[in-house]
């Protein structure tokens, strides 16, 4: 069916190119953004990040079950605290994606992550689909969001991760229009790049992610849907591992995603201190996703746009 975007009546292979590039066009990466040196002279750098997404999976589709609710204060009441116990043993820094509504819902928590000096992103207001909003909504909720973040947490968020790495064709246009530094939702490198819009460098740093590196689609369960777990957890820090090793080699970022209602149960949390020790084994640079991008924009002479 035709929309907004599409020629009426043309299939994708009759498109003229001025539209197909049009669409390519509107959020690409731009320059590679690899430093040749780490802080520390570290060989690479570790950027492991938490999306406490709580239970706003469920009130985003419209609060209907209290199954998957209680499966999100889960996550609040024993994997966050398990995750930041393991944080604080290893002196480790993260980066933690909070929606507001979780914020809200979970107040305390949020103020013990920043004060046990993690970062705070944004991540949606009620973990919403950026793609299915019009620009002035989803501008809202960035905005609502950030300040509800503040507001709770004392750290006013530099950068993003949108839910479910949702990204609409007004996303970057919003995270520029806040002066946000850098986006943590796509998937066009292993590394930092900076994200062009409509062609145009736009100083806004994407940390990228990647479904190979986050719990989620090795974890996920939905019994409603064919969706089940099917990957033992030594798997997955084997997977884990090889991504590692690989940032090792390369002198890249070794950015890893995780859910603490998910990698927080009891057979599963012993992946995040595997990870931390066979990291600090190899002699990786910890730090949040915000400390990356700043040592990333130093390093590569990236300017914010208007500077």
């Amino acid at each position: 069916m035709p929309t907004e975007h599409t020629p009426a009546g043309l299939e994708p292979w009759q498109w003229p190119q001025a539209h197909w590039r049009g669409l390519v066009d509107r959020v690409r990466a731009g320059r590679r953004l690899a430093p040749s040196a780490w802080p520390g002279g570290a060989p690479f750098a570790v950027a492991l990040s938490f999306d406490s997404d709580h239970e706003t999976n469920d009130l985003r589709d419209g609060g209907g079950s209290i199954s998957r609710q209680s499966w999100g204060q889960f996550g609040a009441r024993r994997g966050a605290p398990r995750i930041l116990d393991i944080l604080a043993r290893h002196q480790t820094p993260a980066s933690f994606y909070v929606p507001a509504v979780s914020a809200l819902l979970h107040p305390d928590e949020q103020r013990r992550v920043v004060a046990e000096g993690h970062e705070i992103g944004i991540h949606g207001w009620i973990h919403e689909l950026n793609s299915t909003l019009p620009y002035d909504a989803e501008r809202d909720l960035m905005l609502r969001a950030a300040e509800t973040l503040e507001a709770i947490s004392g750290m006013r968020p530099t950068g993003i991760r949108t839910p479910s790495w949702d990204f609409s064709p007004h996303t970057l246009r919003i995270i520029c229009e806040m002066g946000l530094a850098y986006d943590s939702s796509l998937m066009a490198d292993d590394d930092c790049y900076e994200l062009e819009m409509d062609g145009r460098p736009t100083g806004v740093v994407e940390l990228p992610v990647e479904w190979i590196r986050d719990d989620a689609v090795y974890f996920g369960m939905n019994r409603f849907a064919g969706l089940r777990p099917y990957t033992p957890p030594e798997a997955v820090l084997d997977i884990f591992r090889r991504e590692l090793e690989g940032a090792a080699q390369e002198g890249g970022v070794f950015q890893l995603t995780m859910h603490p209602h998910i990698i927080g149960a009891r057979s599963r949390i012993w992946i995040l201190d595997e990870v931390i020790r066979m990291a600090r084994s190899m002699n990786g640079w910890f730090a949040t996703h915000a400390q990356v991008v700043a040592h990333v924009r130093e390093a590569c002479d990236l300017p914010h746009m208007g500077d």
